[in-house]
């Protein structure tokens, strides 16, 4: 299915029928989730373990009123304001490759969205070899300003995706920055669209 030859609410009705998986609800995260959501996915499993902090408010989906909140449930409430007929689930917890195998097994693609390399890298190994026919969208390389013409995405083994410039990595003189983060978070959405569109149910 060619996406420009389907109309919004024939890509709505193909969208209702998949679960995504959102491992990390931070800037990639909660952005990628709200994108999606407004697209019409119809299930979400939302993971992570962090409270909202008043610093995720310059790059994350949260308000100041939910300061101190699970960031899973400050951004289903969040969802929900968008639209109430998709289906939430939230998990407080910090993942491992046990709860990879369990929470993973029946949703249909899993966006990685997390900050640190070794989650990242611990959540690539657990897919590859519990799910290696699962597509799997990563993030990386989205610090900083400027230079949009280097973020990309591409596929770096059968079903797993990469989006971002590769190179500036997260740190105390490079922070994520609102747009370059909604840059990837979107692009890991719109990714996540073209497969699914993709893939019948």
């Amino acid at each position: 299915m060619a996406m420009n030859r389907m109309t919004v609410a024939q890509i709505r009705k193909h969208l209702s029928q998949f679960t995504i998986a959102i491992a990390g609800c931070g800037g990639l995260g909660s952005n990628a989730a709200v994108a999606l959501a407004r697209a019409g996915i119809g299930k979400l499993l939302l993971v992570d373990f962090d409270l909202v902090e008043p610093s995720n408010l310059y790059r994350q989906y949260f308000f100041c009123d939910q300061i101190g909140t699970f960031k899973t449930d400050a951004l289903a409430e969040n969802i929900h304001r968008i639209d109430n007929s998709i289906e939430l689930e939230t998990k407080n917890i910090k993942l491992d490759e046990l709860a990879v195998i369990q929470l993973f097994s029946d949703v249909d693609l899993v966006i990685e969205a997390f900050d640190q390399a070794a989650e990242k890298q611990m959540l690539l190994e657990a897919m590859l070899v519990n799910f290696p026919e699962k597509p799997f969208i990563m993030g990386n390389g989205m610090a900083g300003y400027g230079n949009f013409e280097a973020i990309k995405q591409l596929q770096w083994d059968k079903q797993v995706y990469i989006c971002g410039d590769f190179t500036n990595e997260i740190s105390e003189d490079n922070p994520p920055l609102a747009p370059r983060v909604g840059i990837v978070a979107n692009m890991q959405a719109n990714l996540a669209m073209e497969l699914l569109l993709k893939m019948s149910k």
